[in-house]
């Protein structure tokens, strides 16, 4: 049947045109805009991923840029620190030569102060965009990623980089909480007396009595050739002190012989034997050593700018804490400062006991008689980590005698911050040339996931055309239908 009010093959033609040409309008689409999927309406869920992931492309550029400056802070720090460190070398060098009798010390301690202002500059000057990491103690974070969870969650993840102090400027004691009770001075006096022990002999002694006596590890025999308790003191007197015991006296009193230890960080352990019926009995089977000791808490923990002072002769020597310092870091830090003084006879020696883990400053005194106390405060400045450069004097042969000390540690300081700084610059850097990486592979699948395939779109595209133009023909020929009609009136 035919009829001139519905032709339903225009109706056909020109709903296929209508699909061809928003196929057509699509294609031209993503020929003009590069993309498959240019907004949610083409692919809402493809369209939300690859959202997703373009915000994450812009937070790894601004990771990459954090990166990039942190990297150039710490190679600034590195450098300053690595040239600190060869101004020290030639200071030990200076110090070496003033161990001379024959020189100019104070030329040479001239030097060294010229050499100790350097460090100073350079150390100040040490700064990128204002960050200094030779000065202060805080550590500072550089950001180093974005850490995105199963859930969706996101996390920025830090690369922390400590600072290391190498300023020679001298810490403030603290004016806070008494911390007093974490540090316990053993005496109020050292002395250049020894220890002693004394040896009596008792019983009968019969001759050819064979008396030994061990001290520290060495045998002193003595053979008895009457039958006199003061005869064999006076013989063992002698012969400990023929044996030449290093800081070893024996001086024999009646039946009595009393022994002087003057070692000042070792013990002397004492036994004493005999072959006959005579007795021989010990004060003390140990001597210990001459050296008065200064012992720290096993309780409690050092916190930073916590201050400890060590008082030797009415001088103070003091040690401010740093972050992360332990008690035998302030035992250390204080031994430096007294080392560092020069004090004519004064020597020390730290120790950490390997059962209770107790550590111990022991200062001992060849001299006069020195007063002795110990104190510590909370909220100190602490002390640069070369602040032992500041009281460097070597006009003295006792000065510089303890610079040479000192140089050995402080030397190590700054190589332990050079290799510090060029450890976390090579993270960094890794770090940077990951995220660089990880953002060119995101990029990636963005463009796997949006972008349109040109040879694909181009093929489709002429098709399309050549479709479009048959539809346009096939309307026009369903549209003639009607006229047909017309025939059948004539």
């Amino acid at each position: 049947m035919s009829s001139i009010l519905t032709n339903t093959s225009a109706m056909v033609a020109l709903q296929t045109l209508k699909s061809i040409n928003q196929g057509l309008t699509k294609t031209q689409d993503e020929i003009s805009t590069g993309k498959s999927v240019s907004s949610a309406k083409d692919n809402s869920a493809i369209w939300a991923i690859s959202k997703v992931m373009e915000a994450d492309v812009k937070g790894f550029k601004a990771i990459s840029d954090s990166l990039s400056l942190g990297e150039s802070t710490v190679a600034v720090a590195r450098q300053a620190s690595e040239t600190v460190t060869d101004l020290l070398t030639e200071i030990k060098g200076k110090i070496v030569a003033s161990q001379e009798q024959n020189v100019d010390r104070v030329k040479i301690n001239t030097d060294i102060t010229a050499l100790r202002d350097q460090i100073t500059t350079v150390v100040n000057s040490a700064q990128f965009n204002g960050l200094n990491l030779l000065k202060g103690t805080d550590a500072v974070n550089v950001l180093a990623s974005l850490d995105r969870s199963s859930s969706g969650s996101v996390s920025a993840s830090q690369i922390q980089v400590d600072r290391q102090n190498l300023e020679a400027t001298a810490g403030t004691f603290g004016t806070g909480a008494s911390l007093s009770a974490n540090v316990t001075a053993g005496s109020g006096t050292i002395s250049a007396t020894g220890n002693t022990s004394t040896l009596t002999i008792g019983g009968t002694v019969a001759g050819s009595d064979t008396f030994t006596f061990n001290v520290g590890g060495t045998d002193i025999t003595f053979t008895a050739a009457t039958t006199s308790t003061d005869d064999v003191a006076t013989g063992l007197a002698d012969a400990i002190t023929s044996a030449g015991l290093t800081g070893i006296t024996a001086v024999a009193s009646g039946s009595d012989v009393t022994l002087t230890s003057a070692n000042a960080f070792t013990s002397t352990a004492l036994t004493a034997t005999t072959s006959g019926s005579a007795t021989t009995t010990l004060s003390a089977a140990t001597i210990d050593p001459r050296a008065e000791t200064v012992s720290f808490s096993t309780s409690a923990s050092v916190a930073a700018n916590d201050s400890y002072r060590v008082a030797v002769g009415g001088t103070n020597y003091d040690y401010i804490a740093s972050d992360g310092d332990t008690f035998e870091d302030v035992a250390n830090g204080l031994k430096a400062a007294i080392d560092a003084a020069g004090t004519s006879g004064v020597s020390t020696q730290v120790d950490v006991d390997g059962g209770t883990g107790e550590v111990t400053l022991s200062i001992d005194n060849s001299g006069a008689d020195l007063t002795l106390a110990a104190s510590g405060a909370a909220d100190g400045v602490a002390a640069g980590g070369l602040a032992a450069l500041g009281t460097m004097n070597v006009t003295t042969t006792e000065g510089s005698d303890a610079a040479l000390a000192a140089i050995e540690g402080l030397i190590q300081t700054s190589i332990d911050a050079a290799s510090s700084f060029g450890s976390v610059q090579g993270r960094i850097s890794i770090q940077n040339e990951f995220v660089g990486k990880l953002s060119d592979s995101l990029k990636a699948g963005i463009g796997t996931l949006v972008d349109a395939d040109m040879e694909e779109a181009s093929a489709r595209l002429q098709a399309l055309q050549v479709q479009q133009q048959l539809g346009v023909q096939s309307l026009s020929i369903a549209n003639q239908a009607p006229q047909s009609i017309l025939s059948l009136f004539r």
